[in-house]
């Protein structure tokens, strides 16, 4: 198969749109990754310089609550209580704006890479003033990568605040360091970043390493941390005396600095077990849950000739005909399926920027929840599953026709003629079934409904 304009928003972008033109080339996906990141300009997230903020004036009323005592205590609490709220507002203020990127982008290939590295790259906020930040990580250490060196994703990414708060690196202290060597401490060195950065984020699982690769890297990255701002810092008293090995190559020495752990970055970067991981995840992503080995063959291959130039990647991707082929493509996850409903409805901004709190849970949260992919909040370091079988559930279908059949015509009063809305949502290719539920819909929320819930709409 060859390059279809309908296909390549459907499988590869955000879905079809009555106001955006799906894309002409696989040339013009690829430019349409260079340049200004217009969704983020357009709907932006909090910067990670207000979440420093919020956390210095909150560390200070923490510190002023301990010693204060009756009305003044009752106040600084009715404060913290306030700012927690604040974090919440801001953690559904995420959703939509992420919503409203896919709904309005004329780059859709763009919105789902940027999907697919913050599934990669999972981190998860431990406390609500974190959850509110998991969007301003996503902007700020993967969107500005997208297109460029996988290298330079990965050394953002890992030494991120959020990555090493989530997988405890800001805890992680060298056996032999000054800080372990000290009476007063019992800290000891953590392993967890190393070990995803490793079986996750580079080699993949059974990669060519070994379990004293793992303690050896987890050893070079002892320094790294989260200042008391909340900022990315290296602090040398807690960093392992001397040189690492890690998959035979030495890093580092005396004295410890970070230029080591970014070298041994770069190196797993451009490991062929790192090319031949990503270009297996990417195919899985886009293609499908078992796919053409020739297809994986061909993206690992460019990914090694070009040292990961992620752009370079991803045009080996869609050149190739397997990327093509007929027939249906991967179950949506729930928020893609929302996401791309909210995209065939064109939802804009007023109308989902106008949504009180409550609204934003009842719409987007809640469903989000009950189809298997709450908000931000998935179970583990390796992310939300690829398999079909994860999101073809009993509870997880139930949750889509419910939202598909009762949430549309409460963000859209005025819905499209369901004789448009069909073409619109699924393309030229409408299965004779749903074709037919459409116009035998008793009304047009109904018909849009049925549309929505249909399996054609359910694959990409």
């Amino acid at each position: 198969m060859s390059f279809s304009p309908e296909r390549a928003e459907i499988r590869f972008g955000c879905g079809l749109s009555p106001i955006r033109p799906a894309p002409e080339s696989a040339t013009a996906m690829l430019t349409g990754l260079d340049g200004l990141d217009e969704m983020a300009e357009r709907f932006p997230v909090m910067p990670y310089s207000v979440y420093i903020e919020r956390r210095q004036r909150d560390r200070k009323l923490r510190k002023k609550l301990k010693t204060a005592s009756g009305a003044r205590a009752q106040e600084i609490k009715a404060q913290l209580k306030a700012h927690s709220g604040e974090s919440v507002r801001t953690t559904r203020q995420g959703v939509v704006q992420t919503v409203l990127r896919w709904s309005q982008s004329g780059q859709g290939f763009r919105e789902r890479l940027a999907r697919f590295w913050a599934d990669h790259f999972t981190v998860v906020g431990k406390s609500a003033l974190t959850r509110s930040v998991v969007s301003t990580y996503l902007d700020e250490a993967i969107r500005p990568h997208l297109a460029g060196s996988f290298g330079d994703m990965l050394v953002a990414v890992t030494t991120h605040p959020m990555m090493l708060k989530y997988l405890d690196q800001e805890n992680s202290v060298g056996p032999g360091s000054r800080f372990a060597n000290r009476a007063d401490r019992e800290r000891g060195l953590n392993e967890n970043l190393a070990r995803e950065v490793m079986e996750l984020h580079t080699l993949g699982v059974g990669g060519a390493y070994s379990q004293d690769d793992v303690r050896q890297l987890a050893e070079l990255f002892t320094g790294m941390g989260v200042d008391a701002s909340g900022a990315f810092t290296f602090r040398p008293n807690r960093a392992e005396p001397g040189a690492e090995t890690v998959l035979g190559h030495r890093y580092g020495g005396d004295p410890a600095g970070f230029a080591a752990i970014e070298q041994a970055l770069r190196a797993l970067a451009v490991h062929p077990s790192t090319a031949s991981h990503i270009a297996h995840k990417l195919a899985v992503h886009f293609v499908s849950d078992s796919p053409d080995p020739a297809l994986v063959d061909h993206v690992t291959a460019r990914y090694r000739e070009t040292d990961g130039d992620l752009r370079a990647v991803y045009a080996a991707l869609l050149e190739h005909p397997a990327a093509w082929a007929d027939g249906p493509g991967n179950v949506k996850p729930g928020f893609d399926f929302i996401a791309s409903a909210c995209r065939a409805l064109a939802l804009g901004p007023d109308r989902l920027h106008a949504l009180q709190p409550k609204q934003i849970n009842r719409f987007f949260l809640l469903p989000l929840t009950k189809m298997g992919q709450a908000w931000q909040k998935p179970i583990g370091p390796n992310g939300w599953p690829e398999e079909d079988r994860a999101w073809i559930t009993p509870p997880g279908l139930s949750a889509r026709i419910g939202w598909a059949m009762s949430v549309p015509r409460r963000l859209r009063p005025e819905l499209p003629d369901p004789r448009d809305f069909v073409t619109t949502a699924l393309g030229l290719g409408v299965p004779e079934a749903v074709q037919f539920a459409a116009s035998a819909a008793e009304t047009e929320a109904d018909a849009v409904g049925l549309v929505l819930a249909s399996p054609a709409f359910q694959r990409r």
